[in-house]
């Protein structure tokens, strides 16, 4: 029994004594003192247990692993091969009463350590670790999509309203001048007129100020005289008031705003909208295949390419208009498939599994070859030029550049290594 960090031994509790154990048996699964282990290897029945120290048993001490029947409470002690199962005592004449194969698990567990179901679980374990790990990448590679994405946006919007604000001062200041040239040329006609009205005035004043003048110091004959001359002053005076009147405008300074400025700042709600797409991920968790069974270890027999034929699967139809020269095709994680167009078009073709075509991917150049290195990345080569590209199939942005001493035609990937077939040779890069 574990009690904090002291697992005490478990022979000595039955006896209600407390002691750490320094030992522990798998087997009986309890702790064993010293002289508990003594006793536990002079039994018949439990020296060949495997005993091992606890410092060991730490490291499996949260590994769950029941050896009791979920269904009866049972030890589990009979393996049945042909159903793969392990079986308590009541469940073999329950459900396994006819099978003839039937083996107490003792005689089936000497070597499980080196048996083809522990091998291929580590290797599904190991498998499926990979796949966590590429999915893992490939989600941080795709957050940091993301976050590409959300600055060439933010720029996008960002420069777009410069360039409004921009476009609005101009136009705010062509209406402004406009708006000054206009005040300007109404106040000068204004200014004309009042400098006349104000001579016109000067000229009244002095003719009020001569007639008052004659009036108390000139003769009878001057004043009579005199009375008709201002007269005929005045009377002109009037019709030039009247004359330069009758041409006098009044002016209005008013603006109308364009239609489309006034949307702006009444109908327009939106900046701009966002749109987020979803489409299937390219994920792919490729499961591990292992055979569960403990006792054979099946292995294929080793064949001949000479031997292997190949079947047809499916076909399908392409439409392009223009020319096709096919060199190279994958089928890509997301079943997408990615043809190699040896044209002057410099372009990858996407299509859907039944053909249809998706778009065209701008490439370096006539792609001649493809081959898919994992769930995120493509390897290109380009037929006469002496260099291939490792590219993301997710954005087709290349990611590496590899230089080569000769142009290279066909490419392959097989555990971490890329195969290469020169025009006049083959190579492993």
């Amino acid at each position: 029994m574990a009690s904090g960090n002291h697992i005490s031994c478990g022979p000595c509790m039955f006896d209600d004594v407390t002691k750490d154990a320094g030992r522990w048996c798998t087997s009986c699964e309890e702790g064993l003192c010293e002289e508990c282990e003594k006793a536990h290897r002079r039994s018949k029945s439990s020296r060949n247990h495997q005993v091992i120290s606890i410092e060991d048993y730490r490291k499996i001490e949260n590994v769950s692993i029941s050896q009791i029947c979920e269904q009866h409470s049972e030890n589990l002690m009979w393996f049945c091969k042909s159903h793969d199962e392990v079986l308590c005592v009541v469940c073999v004449p329950l459900k396994h009463k006819t099978c003839t194969d039937v083996i107490p698990i003792s005689a089936n567990s000497a070597n499980t350590r080196q048996s083809s179901a522990l091998f291929d679980l580590e290797e599904t374990i190991e498998g499926t670790l990979r796949n966590v790990k590429q999915c893992i990448k490939n989600r941080e590679s795709a957050t940091k999509e993301i976050e590409k994405q959300e600055l060439a946006v933010k720029t996008m919007v960002l420069e777009t309203r410069t360039n409004i604000n921009g476009k609005l001062d101009k136009l705010q200041e062509k209406l402004l001048q406009e708006l000054r040239s206009a005040s300007l040329t109404c106040k000068s006609e204004y200014m004309k007129i009042f400098q006349k009205l104000k001579s016109t005035e000067e000229r009244l004043i002095k003719l009020k100020k001569q007639t008052i003048q004659m009036k108390q110091f000139s003769s009878e004959i001057q004043v009579f005289l005199g009375t008709r001359q201002v007269k005929k002053r005045i009377v002109s005076e009037i019709d030039f008031i009247k004359s330069e009147i009758s041409t006098t405008k009044d002016y209005d300074l008013k603006v109308s705003i364009h239609s489309l400025i006034e949307k702006l700042s009444c109908e327009v709600e939106d900046f701009g909208k966002l749109m987020v797409s979803e489409s299937a991920t390219n994920l792919d968790f490729r499961d591990t295949k292992f055979d569960q069974a403990q006792m054979e270890i099946n292995i294929e027999a080793s064949r001949n390419i000479s031997d292997i034929e190949l079947q047809l699967i499916k076909t399908c139809q392409m439409k392009k208009k223009n020319e096709m020269n096919i060199t190279g095709c994958v089928i890509l994680p997301n079943s997408h498939i990615l043809i190699a167009n040896y044209t002057n078009e410099n372009c990858l073709i996407e299509c859907t599994e039944t053909g249809e075509h998706i778009r065209d991917i701008p490439v370096s150049g006539p792609p001649y070859d493809i081959s898919v290195l994992d769930l995120n990345r493509i390897c290109v080569s380009y037929g006469d030029t002496m260099f291939l590209e490792i590219m993301n199939c997710i954005t087709y942005h290349v990611e590496k550049k590899i230089s080569l001493q000769k142009s290279c035609l066909g490419v392959s990937q097989e555990n971490g290594r890329l195969y290469v077939l020169y025009v006049e040779c083959f190579s492993i890069r």
